[in-house]
């Protein structure tokens, strides 16, 4: 279940830290320009805000209490974790923060598009609905499967940063009439009961203290009838707790992506049951026989490549590559173009992929176990 007391919201507290860090960054062409441009001071409180979860803190000697203060602060773990990720990903990734499967000789950025495709075909969405995007990012995702469905988009998220991203991208795309952004604790949303035709999550949901409770919050603003579709980042049901190396790799994917507690397939599958939800279907798609798997950009190794265009995805993440944006982040850091800190962010980036890439090749991780649950007609009172 969900703690027993959420963290309270402060909105205008939010958009004061907003307009401190970011300044007016949120109008920069893309995320290098927008990392030069933050504030060091309110940089470096974010930084220290986050990284007192995780400094010092070695998997050997977490504790169950050590857990617990993670989940206690789920929101602003989570919101300073994109104060500091969020030009980083779109420099180095995109504006859809998440994975995907890729069929063979298929670019990167269609793979991404495809992934969010299947993900709103297995939803249902169709022309009109209203429908609910759930942590959506700078809306990558949103934008795409308005465009796929033609459905009506309303992303959630708890970040004001990314909130002026996503709103910045759908007016240059025309997309403002089918898109809008809303600020808001996924834990405790302000939306009224059976609010949307359909809900869907991508990889966004593991920033949960509860699976439990985010799923009955999204139940409760489901109308009957309506589908929850998910991509959810889940250890599998070979992780074991009482194994230090497994739990280094599920500390290292959460430390590097801001998750306060991430729990097992099983855990995940009776979250959506005891939400209420009528689980159509549960499927590991990292399980699928793809010619290239789903962390190869993140694995740096060039026995992936399937065209030339794969270079600089899989160069970025070799050795080399990785070595050259260490020692960059660093320069930068020297000389003042990006607040100190920027370096200890990447590499806490470097460490969540090896963990990522390590985690997969031991079938301990996935991050796209696929549940789409339908909400019953006459729903239990």
């Amino acid at each position: 279940m969900a703690p027993a007391v959420l963290e309270s919201e402060n909105h205008s507290r939010d958009a004061a830290f907003n307009k401190a860090m970011h300044q007016d960054s949120a109008t920069a062409t893309g995320g290098f320009s927008a990392m030069m441009k933050k504030d060091k001071t309110a940089h470096k409180a974010a930084l220290d805000e986050y990284f007192k979860h995780w400094d010092n803190k070695a998997a050997k000697d977490e504790t169950l209490a050590d857990r617990e203060a993670r989940k206690a602060e789920y929101a602003t773990l989570t919101r300073h974790y994109y104060n500091l990720a969020t030009d980083i990903y779109e420099y180095g990734w995109g504006q859809s923060f998440h994975f995907c499967r890729f069929a063979y000789g298929e670019p990167f950025h269609q793979a991404i598009a495809r992934h969010e495709h299947y993900l709103a075909a297995k939803a249902g969405l169709k022309d009109g609905d209203r429908v609910l995007d759930v942590g959506c990012g700078v809306g990558g995702p949103a934008r795409e499967i308005a465009k796929f469905s033609g459905a009506h988009i309303t992303g959630l998220n708890n970040n004001d940063y990314q909130i002026e991203r996503a709103t910045r991208y759908a007016q240059k795309e025309g997309l403002s009439h089918q898109l809008d952004f809303v600020k808001g604790d996924f834990m405790q949303m302000t939306f009224a009961d059976e609010t949307f035709d359909n809900v869907y999550a991508i990889e966004a949901t593991v920033h949960a203290p509860s699976l439990e409770g985010i799923y009955s919050e999204i139940y409760r603003v489901l109308k009957p009838g309506g589908r929850f579709a998910v991509y959810e980042w889940l250890m599998t049901d070979n992780y074991d707790n009482n194994n230090v190396h497994h739990r280094e790799i599920r500390l290292g994917i959460e430390q590097g992506d801001g998750i306060s507690n991430m729990v097992t397939i099983s855990e995940g599958i009776a979250a959506m049951k005891a939400a209420g939800f009528e689980l159509e279907i549960n499927e590991d798609l990292a399980k699928r026989p793809d010619a290239t798997p789903w962390y190869y950009p993140l694995a740096g190794d060039f026995k992936y490549m399937g065209s030339i265009f794969d270079i600089y995805t899989i160069g970025r993440m070799h050795k080399v590559g990785r070595a050259i944006a260490h020692q960059l982040m660093g320069f930068l850091e020297l000389t003042g173009l990006a607040p100190k800190g920027t370096k200890k962010t990447a590499d806490s980036f470097a460490l969540a992929a090896d963990c990522l890439v390590a985690g997969a090749k031991e079938d301990l991780f996935t991050p796209m176990y696929l549940m789409v649950g339908r909400k019953p007609l006459n729903p239990k009172a």
